[in-house]
């Protein structure tokens, strides 16, 4: 589910009484002693906002339902599309305060009164009220998070819905379950105190709290959804009122492996409270992405997205593209290359020394010991020689299309991508060395129609470097997994290739690697930049990634990867 979404038409009568009960308790308790408006509570709202240091209408607005209700039917002032106002602009115009809006609204809501019913005023504003998730009005929210008629809401369902009323996005159960049934608690606490339940039912309703329905569970996709439809056309994935069906690349059975193995090392490996943040992206070796996390809270909708928005350093897992280019231009992965102190002057920068993580020499080593090995002073030696713009141009065409730094740090991963550009250019290594665009989007057509509108947005395009050379890179890295520093990611005698990348000060930390069948990039860090304590991409992404693969690949076979073993050096 994604995009507006409104229910039938309810009546303060045919909703459930525990909802209609917990709006009221909530929003408006004197709703039916007043005669629209409420001067108590104006004057209550004006002095809570001075004494929190706002401007009078600024925060608390006092607001019966009445108002509210007269407030979202935009004060009796249709729409005119002449305008030159979108209709969101235009609401967003008849619903700011000001002192002239407010008595207006007070003589509007006094009209209102006149004419109707308390609960025909009721009844439209359980209609029309914003509740969350997409949701407009009680049956939508309630068929949205509960899976059930707003006619059937238990109290504590019912305490949820009206809870969303004061900030429905923020509050909503798809965005933040515990944040809402914080909410609703309190709003359970209101309905006790005001008579509408008994201590029991309060008890009761605040002992079980409501939970999400199986279908807005299965929202566990939601950072892949909000990522096709970001990259979908937006006359179709937003501004529309048609009923559009998307079919996608998302396998719930990775997606779901993907989130537990995540959960599973930071309920056991990381320390409790920890705010650190992490990102999965599991795809094939064509670029279709089969599962995407993009932050810890998996059951999101409209959340920052780590996997596909957040530009970090990539660290040392930039470095299977220094060795891609050497290899396509005729390296071995046997070449020897010398590790040891090694200094550049960089000009307008005076000179400039790499190091080695340990700080350690290994002498002459081969360029499959220097990247199992992870080491610095190598990559950047090759990527000297090989010329820092033919690596920028492999990795760009490999799909990294960030800016690429221009210095020789550009060996040692100075320049920033995102964690689904990555792992769409190492599934570029994996099919033989070809570019990939990662797509998630197979067709998109409208309810009813047999013939798609648009297909797939991506896939495997350009050859970047020679078959041979990519097999000799899968090779090397082979060797990182089962002899070099990603060796916690071995699983099931499986043949695995990846790279670890951990970045200055330890500020991000990266696993990204494959099986003959799946990619999958790990991207681990905190929001803020601040370093990880002793967390390297060998580590706990590695964990992660480890706890992924190896539920992905239950009951797969074990296929060989691509790979091609050098001849011996003469």
């Amino acid at each position: 589910w994604r995009g507006d979404q409104f229910g039938g038409v309810v009546t303060a009568d045919s909703v459930s009484p525990h909802l209609r009960n917990a709006v009221i308790a909530t929003e408006d308790r004197r709703f039916y002693r007043h005669f629209g408006v409420s001067p108590r509570g104006i004057a209550s709202a004006i002095r809570i906002n001075l004494s929190e240091g706002r401007g009078p209408l600024q925060g608390h607005g006092g607001s019966t339902i009445t108002q509210q209700t007269a407030k979202l039917l935009c004060l009796g002032e249709p729409y005119e599309p002449s305008s030159g106002q979108t209709e969101k602009e235009y609401e967003a115009e008849c619903r700011r305060n000001s002192l002239q809006r407010k008595a207006k609204e007070a003589l509007f809501s006094m009209a209102m009164e006149a004419k109707y019913s308390k609960d025909d005023i009721l009844s439209i504003y359980l209609n029309r009220a914003y509740m969350g998730g997409g949701a407009f009005g009680a049956e939508a929210a309630s068929q949205r998070f509960f899976g059930k008629p707003a006619a059937a809401v238990t109290p504590a369902e019912g305490a949820m819905l009206a809870g969303l009323l004061t900030a429905p996005t923020t509050l909503s159960p798809t965005n933040n379950l515990d944040r809402s049934q914080e909410r609703a608690a309190t709003v359970i606490r209101l309905m006790r105190q005001q008579g509408y339940l008994s201590e029991a039912e309060a008890q009761d309703a605040i002992a079980n709290p409501a939970q999400l329905s199986e279908a807005a569970e299965a929202e566990a996709g939601g950072y892949f959804a909000d990522w096709v439809m970001s990259s979908g056309p937006e006359f179709f994935t937003r501004n529309t009122t048609e009923d559009v069906i998307i079919k996608t690349t998302l396998d719930q059975r990775i997606q779901k492996a993907a989130e537990d193995g995540l959960r599973a090392i930071f309920e056991n490996k990381v320390r409790e409270g920890s705010k650190a943040q992490a990102a999965i992206v599991v795809m094939s070796a064509d670029g279709a992405v089969r599962a995407l996390v993009g932050g810890r809270k998996t059951k999101v909708a409209g959340a920052f997205n780590r996997a596909t928005q957040a530009m970090r350093q990539t660290g040392s897992a930039f470095k299977p593209f220094v060795y891609a280019a050497a290899l396509d231009l005729g390296y071995s992965p046997n070449d020897l290359v010398e590790d040891a102190p090694y200094c550049l002057n960089i000009p307008g920068s005076g000179e400039w020394c790499p190091k080695n993580y340990t700080n350690n020499f290994k002498g002459a080593v081969t360029l499959t010991e220097a990247l199992k090995e992870s080491l610095n002073i190598p990559a950047v030696k090759i990527s000297e020689n090989v010329g820092r713009e033919i690596v920028s141009q492999v990795a760009s065409q490999f799909g990294i299309k960030s800016d690429l730094a221009a210095g020789p740090a550009l060996a040692l991963g100075a320049s920033e991508s995102t964690l689904l550009e990555m792992t769409g250019a190492y599934a570029g290594i994996l099919n033989g060395g070809s570019s990939v665009t990662p797509y998630g989007l197979i067709d998109l057509r409208l309810l009813g129609d047999s013939e798609p509108l648009m297909g797939t947005g991506g896939g495997i395009g350009e050859r970047v470097i020679q078959e041979e050379a990519a097999r000799q890179l899968v090779y090397m890295m082979e060797k990182v997994i089962s002899e070099g520093t990603g060796q916690r990611g071995q699983f099931g005698g499986r043949e695995l290739a990846g790279k670890t990348g951990t970045t200055s000060a330890a500020k991000d930390a990266w696993f990204i690697g494959f099986s003959a069948d799946y990619v999958t990039g790990v991207w681990m860090g905190y929001d803020d930049n601040t370093p990880l304590e002793g967390v390297t991409g060998g580590g706990l992404p590695t964990d992660i990634w480890r706890e992924v693969m190896l539920r992905v690949h239950e009951g797969l076979p074990m296929n060989p990867l691509p790979m091609m073993t050098p001849l011996p050096s003469t």
